[in-house]
């Protein structure tokens, strides 16, 4: 369902006629979306499109926008009172007898706020979401608090904050705003829309863009400054808030919505790694999260919330780690999903893959899925690719963990055993970067690719030359697509553990020996890895904080942080200590 489907009405309000389009299920609650300066309703096309399938989902154009009409005169037609009797006319000819949940971007979200925050619209707000605007009367009390009691860290806010609101500045000079976007600035503004903040096109911006911008202009007009100078002293949000903060809005700082738990006391906070236009550029995860934030409003329980300690950074975000079926990949997965984030639990091993994705929703992943897929086969990583980016989205993080282990010398080695090794640890790396890292590029919203190599990356062994040598090209791998996509905000980390307790040692091959040697030397290493006992859970940490701090090659266990010294500052020694023969 899209929006060219929508059912629209007009709706007659203060001297106005506002455009409203619906889509989804009237007998379903009912969502309503507000955009923000200088959108009009089609912003929210792609939001619309996903929750349309459980929800009663209702879009309008703001008077003076898009197919809406404009107040005559636009002086004094924009103001916050006239904003809510347009919104309470809306809501009450869509949905007159229950609550709407609420969803605002931009100067959606700064009216909205006002809409949650007054009396007369009380009953009528079941829950709303905020994004990329704040309060203007909490906006005003965040200013006079750091204007009466000042310290450096306080006016460092104040001037970051002034410096990001440029453009306000320029809004309210006369004529010229609408000189320039009813001229160059909106025939140009697509393409700066696609340059600076990767918005794809499509059926935005509409080509009532310029008129839209030149009316809007007065939002901030009517607005802005009497409210900064005169904030209201009860603006405490009457229904559960749910604030969705892109870390790279370049238009407001973080740092605003430091006290807004005190005007909201059911509050919900999520941060995502993305720029100012999330509607448009982050509509998987924003319907995500508006769904689950309403579902929650709607069942009477608190909204999900996170427990890691990296839930603030991975809270909502999709990632995909292949070889979860056990091991580093399972305790990855689960960490993620401690974290809040959407799992793809991707293994050979179907049931395998499901029990992962199954504990994961348990552990706290809002969604996790279970997906097959063999990482060396071209053609099912390209269906499997195919699959997730139509069904769940492109990824914020990919971890490419699957592996398998082979130990014998160079000369035990087949070409066929070097063809299986490389298939699975080094190909398979290179189709999930390949595969999903080109999306995430295209995306244009940065994002994270783990490549788990190992110790024996940059540690010599003679009895494991196809196994480093696969590990040492992956480590290369990972250097080199670090410095093809650093311009593009996407982080490679390489991980390499050293001994870590999980089933390789079990599974491993062991190359020119007989079966019955080969599963001896399995039971063996086994039960040298168990001794050591170094917990996969350990490495799936050190995933996380690496793609949290953008770390480029993290050596996990003590022997492998070791190595790594020994291999920038006396590679010799470790030369001499790779000639010793392990005994298994």
């Amino acid at each position: 369902m899209t929006l060219r489907d929508a059912r629209e009405r007009w709706v007659r309000t203060g001297g106005v006629e506002l455009c409203v389009a619906e889509l989804g299920d009237p007998d379903q609650p009912t969502v309503v979306l507000v955009h923000g300066y200088p959108d009009s309703k089609e912003v929210w096309s792609e939001v619309a499109a996903r929750l349309a399938d459980r929800f009663h989902v209702v879009l309008y154009d703001v008077r003076g926008h898009g197919r809406s009409t404009a107040p005559r005169p636009l002086r004094g037609g924009f103001t916050l009172a006239k904003l809510t009797d347009d919104f309470l006319a809306v809501v009450d000819e869509v949905s007159p007898d229950r609550p709407v949940h609420l969803v605002g971007h931009d100067w959606g979200s700064v009216q909205s706020w006002e809409f949650v925050t007054i009396g007369r619209t009380e009953g009528r707000i079941a829950s709303f979401t905020s994004m990329s605007g704040p309060s203007l009367d909490h906006f005003g009390h965040w200013i006079n608090a750091r204007v009466k009691r000042p310290t450096p860290r306080r006016i460092g806010q104040l001037l970051g904050q002034g410096a990001k609101s440029w453009y306000v500045y320029l809004l309210h000079t006369p004529v010229l705003p609408e000189l320039a976007w009813r001229g160059p600035l909106g025939k140009r503004w697509p393409k700066i829309l696609e340059r600076v903040e990767r918005v794809p096109g499509g059926d935005y911006p509409t080509t009532s863009l310029p008129t839209d911008a030149a009316h809007g202009a007065w939002l901030y007009r009517d607005n802005v400054r009497a409210r900064l100078r005169r904030p209201r002293p009860d603006a405490y949000a009457h229904a559960p808030v749910q604030l969705i903060t892109p870390q790279g809005d370049a238009f407001l700082s973080e740092r605003l919505y430091d006290d807004l738990g005190q005007w909201v006391p059911r509050l919900t906070r999520r941060t995502l790694p993305a720029k100012h236009w999330i509607p448009r550029t982050r509509p998987d995860q924003l319907s995500a999260w508006i769904g689950e934030f309403v579902m929650s409003v709607e069942g009477g329980r608190p909204a999900p919330k996170a427990t890691g300690r990296h839930a603030d950074r991975f809270g909502g975000q999709l990632v995909l780690v292949n070889g979860a079926g056990s091991g580093i990949g399972r305790a990855t997965a689960f960490a993620f999903a401690e974290a809040g984030a959407r799992v793809v639990a991707v293994d050979r091993d179907a049931g395998a893959a499901a029990r992962t994705a199954e504990l994961s929703r348990l552990i706290g992943a809002p969604q996790a899925w279970a997906e097959t897929a063999d990482v060396s086969d071209e053609q099912a990583m390209e269906k499997l690719a195919e699959k997730v980016h139509r069904e769940y989205g492109v990824l914020d993080v990919l971890v490419n963990n699957a592996g398998i282990g082979l130990s014998g010398s160079f000369f035990a080695t087949t070409t066929e055993d070097w063809r299986k090794v490389l298939d699975v640890n080094l190909w398979g790396v290179i189709h999930g970067c390949r595969l999903f890292g080109a999306r995430m590029a295209e995306r244009g919203q940065g994002g994270h690719i783990v490549n788990i190599a190992s110790a024996a990356a940059y540690q010599p062994s003679r009895a494991l030359p196809a196994y480093s040598t696969s590990k040492a090209a992956v480590l290369m791998l990972s250097e080199c697509l670090r410095a093809e996509l650093a311009g593009q905000d996407i982080g490679v980390s390489a991980i390499c553990p050293g001994f870590v307790n999980t089933n390789i040692t079990s599974t491993a091959r062991f190359a020119g020996v007989d079966a019955a040697e080969e599963r001896r030397r399995q039971k063996s290493s086994a039960r040298l890895y168990g001794m050591r006992n170094y917990p996969p859970e350990k490495v799936a940490e050190a995933i996380l904080d690496a793609v949290t701090r953008n770390k480029a090659v993290v050596p996990v266990t003590p022997e492998a942080r070791g190595a790594h010294l020994l291999s920038r500052f006396l590679p010799g020694t470790l030369r001499r200590i790779a000639r010793v023969e392990p005994r298994l």
